[in-house]
Protein backbone atom coordinates (compact mmCIF):
# COMPACT_ATOMS: atom_id res chain seq x y z
CA UNK A 1 0.00 0.00 0.00
CA UNK A 2 1.21 3.38 -0.83
CA UNK A 3 -0.27 7.18 -0.30
CA UNK A 4 0.97 10.52 -1.41
CA UNK A 5 0.30 13.17 1.14
CA UNK A 6 0.42 16.59 1.36
CA UNK A 7 2.58 18.61 4.48
CA UNK A 8 4.37 21.96 4.45
CA UNK A 9 3.16 22.76 0.94
CA UNK A 10 4.85 19.89 -0.46
CA UNK A 11 3.65 16.51 -1.18
CA UNK A 12 5.45 12.95 -0.34
CA UNK A 13 4.93 9.59 -1.73
CA UNK A 14 4.81 7.08 1.56
CA UNK A 15 5.20 3.58 2.26
CA UNK A 16 4.92 1.14 5.39
CA UNK A 17 8.77 1.09 6.44
CA UNK A 18 9.55 4.59 4.62
CA UNK A 19 11.55 6.78 5.96
CA UNK A 20 11.12 10.34 4.62
CA UNK A 21 12.59 14.31 5.36
CA UNK A 22 9.57 16.73 5.81
CA UNK A 23 9.57 20.25 6.51
CA UNK A 24 9.92 20.58 10.06
CA UNK A 25 7.15 19.49 12.58
CA UNK A 26 6.51 21.12 16.34
CA UNK A 27 6.15 17.50 17.66
CA UNK A 28 8.63 15.65 19.70
CA UNK A 29 10.83 12.53 18.54
CA UNK A 30 9.53 9.27 19.26
CA UNK A 31 5.99 10.36 19.22
CA UNK A 32 3.20 9.61 16.37
CA UNK A 33 1.72 12.12 13.99
CA UNK A 34 -0.90 11.65 11.66
CA UNK A 35 -1.26 12.85 8.19
CA UNK A 36 -4.92 12.93 6.91
CA UNK A 37 -4.42 15.38 3.55
CA UNK A 38 -4.49 12.38 1.28
CA UNK A 39 -4.07 13.15 -1.99
CA UNK A 40 -3.47 9.98 -3.68
CA UNK A 41 -3.82 6.43 -2.19
CA UNK A 42 -3.48 2.81 -3.66
CA UNK A 43 -2.82 -1.18 -2.45
CA UNK A 44 0.04 -1.35 -5.09
CA UNK A 45 -1.62 -3.48 -7.52
CA UNK A 46 -5.14 -2.38 -9.44
CA UNK A 47 -7.04 -0.34 -6.46
CA UNK A 48 -5.88 3.75 -6.61
CA UNK A 49 -8.16 5.82 -5.19
CA UNK A 50 -7.80 9.71 -6.42
CA UNK A 51 -8.87 12.43 -4.09
CA UNK A 52 -11.13 15.30 -5.73
CA UNK A 53 -8.74 17.28 -3.92
CA UNK A 54 -8.79 14.95 -1.10
CA UNK A 55 -9.18 10.96 0.01
CA UNK A 56 -11.91 10.37 2.46
CA UNK A 57 -11.19 8.73 5.25
CA UNK A 58 -7.78 7.53 4.27
CA UNK A 59 -4.78 8.53 6.25
CA UNK A 60 -0.74 8.07 6.76
CA UNK A 61 0.12 7.48 10.32
CA UNK A 62 3.91 8.20 11.33
CA UNK A 63 6.54 8.47 14.28
CA UNK A 64 9.13 10.91 13.85
CA UNK A 65 12.54 10.41 14.74
CA UNK A 66 14.38 13.03 14.67
CA UNK A 67 15.17 16.97 14.10
CA UNK A 68 18.26 17.64 11.83
CA UNK A 69 19.04 20.74 9.02
CA UNK A 70 19.63 19.78 5.53
CA UNK A 71 22.91 20.03 3.74
CA UNK A 72 24.12 24.16 3.23
CA UNK A 73 23.24 26.06 -0.34
CA UNK A 74 24.86 28.91 -0.95
CA UNK A 75 23.21 31.87 -2.53
CA UNK A 76 25.39 34.19 -4.55
CA UNK A 77 24.63 37.60 -5.73
CA UNK A 78 26.58 39.78 -8.01
CA UNK A 79 26.36 42.31 -10.39
CA UNK A 80 28.33 43.21 -12.71
CA UNK A 81 30.35 45.77 -13.40
CA UNK A 82 29.24 47.27 -9.60
CA UNK A 83 31.39 45.81 -7.87
CA UNK A 84 28.52 44.43 -5.73
CA UNK A 85 29.15 40.49 -4.27
CA UNK A 86 27.24 38.92 -1.88
CA UNK A 87 27.91 35.61 -0.45
CA UNK A 88 25.36 34.20 2.25
CA UNK A 89 24.31 30.31 3.26
CA UNK A 90 21.10 28.53 3.82
CA UNK A 91 20.23 25.36 6.17
CA UNK A 92 16.51 24.24 5.59
CA UNK A 93 14.95 22.55 9.03
CA UNK A 94 13.49 19.55 8.38
CA UNK A 95 12.00 16.64 10.32
CA UNK A 96 12.44 12.83 9.95
CA UNK A 97 9.87 10.56 10.28
CA UNK A 98 9.21 6.93 9.46
CA UNK A 99 5.63 5.54 7.87
CA UNK A 100 3.99 3.11 10.56
CA UNK A 101 0.44 2.73 8.57
CA UNK A 102 -0.84 3.74 5.51
CA UNK A 103 -4.89 3.41 5.64
CA UNK A 104 -7.04 3.57 2.66
CA UNK A 105 -10.37 5.59 3.05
Amino acid sequence: MYAVFETGGKQFRAEPGARIRIPSLDVEPGQSVTFDQVLLAGDGEEKIQVGAPMVDGASVKAEVIRHGRGDKLIVFKRKRRKGYRKKQGHRQNFTEIRVEDVALG
